[in-house]
């Protein structure tokens, strides 16, 4: 009696495993590279119950940063602004838009506005807004030009490929102490120059470290 299968399809199972394998790997690479940060969040910009323009309120009035996000350099927590930090303008600039309503029910009631948090580093990760601050990296450079954003949008990778590129090269990023919350200003490097960068991180000691453990605590 002749078999049924030519002798060829005895190495199958083998075959079958072996393409299971490489297609696993290949999945596992493209899992790896596009599920990153890079491309799971820039570009978010959810919808907030409260239209807020940072283009008008910082770029047009001129407010300073740390008039809504108060402990910005103070603790490892950027705070979001309390409704009563709103309706200390907001009691009588444009007091009964619709607009506003949730921000004065909050008010009123003590609950928080439900706002969409939009930068959020992983519970792995340790991340101190204030060593930050207080060391000359402004704003923009996690954050993008958010003085000229009419809605908050999720601008850099905030990748740990992204967190090390400032860590390996601190001078490329700093600021002087007067310009960190200027957000049209530039680096120390582009103006200064790199004698006058190199002095300032020897000056305020800034050695980030590159170690797991300085971030994965």
């Amino acid at each position: 009696m002749s078999n049924i299968f030519p002798k060829s399809a005895n190495k199958l199972p083998l075959q079958i495993i072996l393409y299971l394998f490489v297609l696993g790997g290949i999945a596992t690479a493209g899992v790896t590279y596009y599920m990153t940060p890079k491309y799971t969040r820039v570009g978010y910009a959810p919808v907030q119950p409260v239209p807020f323009s940072h283009a008008q309120h910082v770029g047009q009035v001129g407010l300073d940063c740390r008039y809504c996000h108060s402990n910005v350099d103070k603790s490892g927590h950027s705070n979001v602004p309390t409704s009563q930090t709103c309706m200390n303008c907001h009691s009588t600039i444009k007091k009964d838009s619709p607009l506003l309503a949730p921000v004065r029910e909050s008010y009123e009631t003590g609950n928080p506005v439900p706002w969409v948090w939009i930068h959020q580093a992983p519970d792995y990760v340790y991340f101190n807004h204030s060593i930050h601050v207080n060391r000359g990296v402004s704003c923009v450079e996690c954050h993008g030009k958010i003085n000229e954003m009419e809605v908050v949008t999720h601008m850099k990778a905030l990748s740990m490929g992204f967190c090390l590129d400032c860590h390996r090269d601190p001078a490329s990023h700093v600021r002087e102490k007067v310009d960190i919350f200027n957000l049209d200003s530039e680096t120390i490097a582009t103006m200064s120059g790199l004698a006058a960068v190199e002095k300032f991180v020897h000056d305020w000691n800034i050695k980030p470290p590159q170690s797991c453990s300085g971030c994965h605590r």
